[in-house]
């Protein structure tokens, strides 16, 4: 069974562009990022895990989960990792030790954000969002004290705001498999050109979120913990840091 080539991850689909001029210092933070289409020609599995997880899949869903494998290996080699097939348990994938991956799909455009060897420290999250969600689905993904977010000097929309508590819901995963229920329980501030987003229960565990364009909607990445202490999580400050 064949895997993803040595095709650049930037390369080809909606997102074209993105990785290079959207996150020009991402490996200075320990993280690769990969993309994959579902248009792609030889998108098949990598071993027989996913050869039969992806039996079990309508067509549609069948390239989709391919794509995001593919995605992750194609990060996983941008930090130098090699990695063959990526069973899953339940919905989520399964990696081999040393190797770690979060991956995002949208209107047939699959990314993914690894990290590097020894970076263990770093937070992961990714989220792709190709299409833009309407202003009153505001009600489903902020709380009142959010909402200032949607105006002001620099006002986030909808979609923006949803993708980067995606990012950052899988980014606060703890190794006894808690997360946040929903984005609802998430709290995101300003953070200079970012977002600072945390759990509204333990908002000592916050996360720096990216968000860029990508095609008609956006792609967010997590670029680390909130805060002054490089590599250990912090709350989101009071102030926003200096540009």
């Amino acid at each position: 069974m064949r895997g993803p080539g040595t095709r650049h991850a930037s390369a080809g689909g909606p997102v074209s562009g993105a990785p290079a001029e959207a996150f020009p210092s991402l490996p200075a933070t320990g993280l690769g990022l990969g993309v994959a289409t579902v248009s792609e020609a030889g998108l098949a599995p990598a071993g027989p895990a996913e050869a039969a997880a992806a039996a079990r899949m309508p067509e549609r869903r069948r390239r989709e989960f391919l794509a995001g494998r593919w995605a992750a290996r194609r990060a996983l080699r941008a930090v130098g990792l090699e990695c063959g097939e990526i069973p899953r348990a339940g919905r989520l994938p399964v990696f081999p030790p040393g190797r770690a991956a979060s991956i995002s799909h949208s209107a047939g455009t699959a990314v993914a954000v690894a990290r590097a060897p020894g970076r263990d420290d770093v937070p992961l999250g990714c989220d792709i969002e190709l299409r833009p969600l309407p202003r009153r689905a505001a009600r489903l993904v902020l709380r009142p004290d959010e909402e200032p977010l949607l105006g002001g000097a620099r006002p986030w929309s909808v979609t923006e705001l949803f993708s980067a508590k995606e990012a950052a819901w899988k980014a606060l995963y703890v190794p006894d498999g808690r997360r946040p229920g929903s984005v609802w329980d998430l709290l995101a501030r300003p953070y200079g050109d970012d977002l600072c987003v945390a759990h509204r229960a333990d908002p000592a565990r916050a996360v720096r979120v990216r968000v860029r364009p990508a095609g008609a909607g956006v792609l967010s990445l997590v670029l680390g913990w909130a805060g002054d202490r490089p590599g250990r999580a912090g709350q989101c400050p009071a102030e926003p840091p200096s540009r």
